[in-house]
């Protein structure tokens, strides 16, 4: 068996760091704390909670913002910023590169002057509607911008058409090749006479194009739907959390999945689909003990476990290792990185093989997380409670669930890093990475993706200890192996991303390969948005 991960490597990344003998005194003070800093590869996207009382205070802030900036009416600043989707810099931008001229014509604005030739405030003019063709009194004609003039009962009927086909955002004139949109006030003034609820059925599409047709506002994807909305200020590639507790990817509302991009994780779960029933028999939450091969169930989060005939062995790869454990290392334990030597010639064969070996480690360390939620919190809390309830020296116990949030944020990272290795090191760049290249990044990727499952299962295996029966002196010594193991897996999964990000991503230059930032603290939690 070759020399373990667990070992003497980490003396080469952390200086020691796990060194009981030399660092003795390391546990005799207090590190700062884990949270103090946002440790991340970059600024972080801020974001907003729009509920359905702030959608109009928070359409009105753009509104305001155009409408200060060109002198316009509020309709036609509407207009604008929905033909530019809402993205008030890059009306700005238009503006500054293009002129007033192109910025209107571009979007639908007519600022053209009134034609007065058939004023309204004469009652005895009558008009021809050159839709009907019938004669009508001036007041019961209505003109838009563009100078057109049709009758009341015209308009009336083609705004309700649009409405009810859901084109209310940006209805235009009913002119032959006039691009103006009309005036969404006399609209709903037409429309209300009519039929006022669908004056209100307009009113609520102009008011939700807000959240549709802007890139940086979208629904919360909960189940059932919480009726909320984010805004996103800088980055859509992020990860956010609503209000209503739904955590997920901003750009493609699907769940958390970074390291892995948006178009890999569509990729895999499709994938997962089509080759559910071959791939869930390959992973069933049984294993065969390397030993004996008796069936093994897991009943835990941590990804050690051990057979009725005594044999230890390694969920994830299936191969013994040893029991002894000591801070650096776990005897005889080796898996993570991929083996050609289960490749055969086939291509349909080597995709399986490598399909069964990535899905594997996702599906196993998407269990444990599963596992760790449902059972090990609850315990943690449980000794948390009970550490409280003694009269100790130590008062403040807050580690112990600070350890578990790290445990759970990295142990997603590491799941979701086996989808980007699937394609990223597959046929996905074949055309783009040569296969010397390939190798190198690949290397690199492992280490450091093996490096972090490997202090994530040493964070699991303390905080699954009974620290709440220790003596003060060995709590406190547990106490300091989690706070540090936290920061190591902190500092790791940052590495993790950076590598993705920075050695493997950019330099193919593919935008729709973007993933989101790392953030130390967790999915940012979207704060309110006054109303």
């Amino acid at each position: 068996m070759e020399d373990s991960m667990y070992g003497s490597s980490d003396e080469e990344y952390y200086n020691g760091a796990y060194d009981d003998d030399d660092n003795d005194n390391e546990y005799d003070r207090d590190p700062e704390p884990e949270y103090d800093s946002d440790v991340s590869s970059g600024k972080a996207p801020s974001c907003r909670v729009i509920r359905k009382e702030s959608l109009l205070a928070a359409q009105k802030e753009d509104l305001q913002r155009v409408v200060d900036l060109l002198s316009l009416k509020e309709h036609h600043a509407r207009t604008l910023l929905i033909h530019y989707q809402w993205d008030v810099d890059k009306v700005f931008a238009v503006f500054v590169e293009r002129g007033k001229e192109k910025l209107y014509a571009e979007a639908g604005v007519s600022l053209e002057e009134k034609d007065d030739q058939h004023p309204a405030s004469e009652p005895s003019t009558e008009i021809t509607c050159e839709i009907c063709f019938d004669d009508f009194p001036a007041e019961e004609t209505t003109m838009m911008d563009c100078n057109h003039r049709f009758c009341n009962d015209c308009w009336t009927e083609y705004f309700i058409v649009k409405i009810n086909d859901g084109k209310s955002r940006r209805i235009t004139c009913m002119t032959q090749k006039c691009k103006a949109i009309c005036d969404e006030g006399k609209i709903r003034d037409l429309v209300t006479a009519k039929d006022p609820n669908l004056a209100e059925k307009f009113d609520r599409f102009i008011l939700e194009s807000y959240i549709e047709d802007n890139k940086r506002v979208k629904w919360c994807p909960s189940v059932p739907h919480c009726g909320n909305a984010i805004r996103v200020e800088d980055d859509e590639y992020c990860e956010v959390e609503c209000a209503c507790g739904k955590q997920f990817c901003f750009n493609c509302l699907c769940e958390l999945h970074s390291p892995c991009s948006c178009v890999m994780w569509d990729l895999w779960l499709k994938k997962c689909d089509d080759e559910a029933p071959t791939v869930t028999w390959m992973s069933e939450k049984t294993k065969h003990c390397p030993k004996c091969h008796k069936i093994v169930e897991k009943d835990g989060g941590c990804n050690l476990v051990q057979c009725i005939c005594g044999q230890p062995f390694c969920w994830l790869c299936g191969e013994a290792t040893g029991l002894e454990h000591s801070w650096t290392s776990i005897q005889g334990h080796t898996c993570g990185r991929y083996k050609e030597s289960h490749l055969k010639s086939a291509d349909t064969v080597e995709d399986y093989w490598r399909l069964t070996h990535y899905y594997r480690r996702y599906k196993a360390h998407i269990d444990s997380l599963k596992i760790e939620a449902s059972e090990s919190k609850p315990k943690i809390l449980d000794k948390v409670r009970s550490l409280e309830a003694k009269e100790l020296q130590l008062k403040d116990f807050s580690w112990a669930m600070s350890g578990f949030d790290r445990l759970s944020l990295s142990r997603r990272a590491v799941a979701c890093s086996y989808p980007f290795a699937y394609y990223y090191f597959g046929d996905l760049f074949a055309n783009e990475i040569t296969k010397e290249e390939r190798e190198i990044k690949q290397n690199l990727f492992e280490d450091q993706q093996q490096q972090l499952e490997t202090n994530i299962e040493r964070l699991s295996m303390f905080l699954e200890e009974p620290f709440a029966n220790y003596p003060e002196d060995k709590l406190m010594e547990t106490r300091m192996k989690i706070i540090t193991l936290s920061t190591v897996t902190d500092d790791l999964c940052k590495k993790l991303y950076e590598c993705v990000d920075n050695d493997l991503l950019v330099p193919l230059q593919q935008a729709t390969h973007t993933i989101a930032r790392y953030r130390s603290k967790g999915v940012e939690k979207a704060s309110e948005l006054p109303n």
